[in-house]
């Protein structure tokens, strides 16, 4: 039987996502408690990171005769050929890109719910453009309607921000369903491109707030913003 014992930084056990890296220090993935169990039992654990999130206890061992304990820290990096998912193409979500825009129709400058924004194309698929990261930003449903199949020039919009493709530590930021731990955050905060937003997109989820710093920047630059971990 196995039981396992949170620490604070987590609330639930479904809650728990470890972040696996290889040994080249580049992000791979999010892992399950289970999955993360399950590579410390094959002993393909090269090293740990970050605060203990949970202690799961297993059988006896046949060696010691012993209770199994497993202490889990936030991030793992794993033994094995090293290799890096950012050669791919992130898949293209309306959550993330909701995200990566930090939930601002970058038309009219607004924030709204995701139920309230929807995947514009720039350049318009009829027209030619393509359903992807540096085609597509968020914009509010009425702005949507407004732009429609018209370029930009021939609707009167602007862009407040240029869309962008999001590396893949970004990525991995921008689609985690739950809570980001701090350490977890910082560590792919440090991976993410020069032009990213998305540390101020995922202030509810990460735990981050965007503080303004200069009232003539608008919200979308980067360089109004300063960031800080509560």
């Amino acid at each position: 039987m196995i039981s396992a014992r949170l620490s604070g930084a987590v609330s639930t056990v479904m809650s728990v996502r470890i972040l696996r890296i290889n040994t080249a220090g580049h992000p791979v993935e999010w892992l399950s408690w289970q999955d993360a169990v399950c590579l410390h039992a094959r002993e393909l654990i090269s090293w740990s990171y970050g605060e203990e999130v949970m202690e799961v206890h297993g059988g006896l061992s046949r060696a010691s005769g012993e209770q199994t304990v497993v202490r889990l820290s936030s991030i793992i990096a794993c033994k094995g050929k090293v290799f890096a998912k950012a050669r791919k193409e992130p898949p293209l979500t309306n959550r993330a890109l909701f995200r990566r825009d930090r939930n601002t129709c970058l038309y009219c400058g607004q924030i709204f719910s995701d139920v309230l924004l929807s995947r514009d194309h720039v350049e318009p698929v009829s027209r030619g453009g393509r359903d992807s990261w540096t085609n597509v930003v968020t914009a509010c449903k009425r702005c949507n309607a407004r732009k429609g199949s018209f370029s930009l020039e021939e609707c009167g919009l602007e862009l407040l921000a240029l869309p962008y493709r999001p590396n893949h530590a970004e990525y991995l930021a921008l689609s985690h369903s739950g809570r980001i731990l701090g350490d977890q955050m910082a560590f792919l905060q440090r991976q993410f491109s020069a032009n990213s937003r998305a540390p101020f997109s995922l202030a509810s989820s990460c735990g981050v707030t965007a503080i303004r710093t200069s009232s003539t920047s608008h919200p979308l630059s980067r360089n109004a913003f300063t960031t800080s971990c509560s």
